[in-house]
C-alpha cells in the first residue's frame, strides 16, 4: 500500500477548490462542467436563482445562459434523476442499482415496506406504465391514481399516492423524468429516456461512481455518513492522504497534486458541492455554515438564503441577498465577514456581487459598505 500523501489544510482546500472548477481560469463549456462535476442539485428555491443555475454561473460566469441548461435537459443530454441533474451517459451506473431494487442481501424494514406497498398497488403501477406508453411524456397531474392502498406518512407525503409511486418506479428503473412543462415535471418510460448503454454490475458501477465523485471533489473521506441523494464518501478511489490536524482516512485525486493554484472570488449556492459535506466544510475549510431558510426569521444569523463566499482557497463569509425581479434589484441585506476583509478581498467580492446582479439583469441595492 502506498504511503499517504501528507497535506496541510491549505493543500486540501486548494485541491477541493480546483476540483470544483472554482479556481482560475474559468471553464467555458456548460456540458463539460456538468460532466466533470457529475451532478447538480435540482433545488428550485429561487431567492436569488435556482441552485443549479447558481452553481453553473459560479463556474462559467456571465456567459452562462439558463436556457442552455433547460435545453440540455429537454434534449435528454442531461437527465434529472431523483432531484439531481446528471449527464445522460452516467445513468447506466445508476441503472445497475435500479436492477436490484429494493436492494440486495438482508433488506432493511423500510425497503421491505416499500416493496410491499408497490406490490399492493401493482394495478396502479401498470396503469401508469400503460398511460405513459400510449401518451407520454406526461405531467404528474395527468397520471391516474388507482392505488388500492394509500401511502401513509406522518409527513407531508401522506396520501400522495401517485407522487410516491412515481418516485419508487424511478428507483425501479421503470420510468424517468423527461424535462418539465412549466413548473410540472414530465414523466416517460425509462427506456425512452436513458441511453441504451451497457449496464455494469453493481460493484463495478460503484467503483466508477467513486472515481467520478473523487475527480469532482478532489479530496474526500473514504467513508462518510450516508446522505440523501449524492454521497460524500469515495471508497478506495484515488490515493490515501493525511490532512494535518484533521482526523480520518482521506482519499485524494493524484492528478490534482502539485498543480499550480490561482484562486478567485466566487459566490456559491447553499447547495453547491463544495459546501454540501458539512463535516469536511467544518474540518478542512474551518467554515461555519447552516442554510437557514427553514428557521424562523428571528432566529437567523446570516439570512434566509445566504450564499457562501469563496475567496482563493478560503470560505470567508456569507452574502445575504435576494433577487427582486419585479423591482429590478438584487437586494443586499448584509455581507457577513467571518474575519475582517482586506481591501483586496472586499474589492473582489464587490465585483462578484455586481457580476451576479448583471447576470440577473438587475441593479445592486443595499448597504454602501460591507458589514
Amino acid at each position: 500500500m502506498p504511503e499517504p500523501h501528507q497535506l496541510t489544510r491549505a493543500d486540501a482546500r486548494r485541491i477541493a477548490v480546483r476540483a470544483q472548477l472554482l479556481a482560475t481560469p474559468r471553464p467555458t463549456d456548460l456540458l463539460d462542467v456538468v460532466r466533470h462535476l457529475t451532478v447538480l442539485q435540482a433545488e428550485p428555491t429561487s431567492a436569488v436563482a435556482p441552485s443549479a443555475d447558481l452553481v453553473l454561473w459560479s463556474r462559467l460566469g456571465p456567459s452562462y445562459d439558463v436556457g442552455a441548461l433547460r435545453d440540455a435537459i429537454d434534449e435528454q443530454v442531461l437527465i434529472e434523476h431523483q432531484g439531481f441533474i446528471r449527464p445522460a451517459e452516467d445513468m447506466a451506473l445508476f441503472r445497475a442499482e435500479m436492477a436490484q431494487w429494493p436492494g440486495s442481501g438482508d433488506l432493511k424494514e423500510w425497503q421491505v415496506a416499500r416493496a410491499e406497498w408497490v406490490e399492493a398497488n401493482d394495478g396502479c403501477r401498470r396503469d401508469v406504465l400503460d398511460r405513459l406508453r400510449s401518451d407520454g411524456p406526461l405531467p404528474t397531474s395527468e397520471l391516474p391514481d388507482s392505488c388500492e392502498v394509500s401511502w401513509k406518512s406522518s409527513g407531508w407525503n401522506n396520501d400522495r399516492n401517485v407522487r410516491m409511486l412515481l418516485q419508487l418506479m424511478v428507483a425501479r428503473g421503470e420510468i424517468a423524468t423527461a424535462g418539465r412543462q412549466g413548473r410540472e415535471q414530465l414523466w416517460d418510460l425509462a427506456e425512452r429516456i436513458y441511453p441504451d448503454d451497457p449496464v455494469p454490475d453493481v460493484e463495478e458501477a460503484r467503483r466508477i461512481l467513486d472515481r467520478r465523485r473523487l475527480s469532482a471533489l478532489g479530496i474526500a473521506r473514504a467513508k462518510a455518513a450516508a446522505s440523501p441523494g449524492e454521497q460524500h464518501g469515495v471508497g478506495e478511489a484515488g490515493e490515501p492522504a493525511v490532512i494535518e490536524g484533521v482526523r480520518g482516512a482521506w482519499r485524494v485525486d493524484p492528478a490534482l497534486l502539485e498543480v499550480p493554484f490561482e484562486g478567485r472570488a466566487a459566490l456559491l449556492s447553499p447547495f453547491d458541492r463544495l459546501v454540501q459535506d458539512r463535516k469536511r466544510l467544518a474540518e478542512v475549510f474551518e467554515f461555519d455554515y447552516l442554510l437557514e431558510m427553514y428557521k424562523p426569521a428571528a432566529l437567523r444569523q446570516w439570512g434566509y438564503y445566504a450564499l457562501p463566499i469563496l475567496y482563493g482557497d478560503r470560505l470567508v463569509g456569507k452574502l445575504d441577498a435576494t433577487a427582486d425581479r419585479a423591482e429590478g434589484a438584487l437586494v443586499v441585506t448584509a455581507v457577513h465577514e467571518d474575519e475582517r476583509f482586506s481591501a483586496r478581498t472586499r474589492e473582489a467580492i464587490d465585483t462578484e456581487i455586481a457580476a451576479l446582479a448583471g447576470w440577473l439583469d438587475v441593479e445592486v441595492v443595499g448597504p454602501a459598505e460591507l458589514v
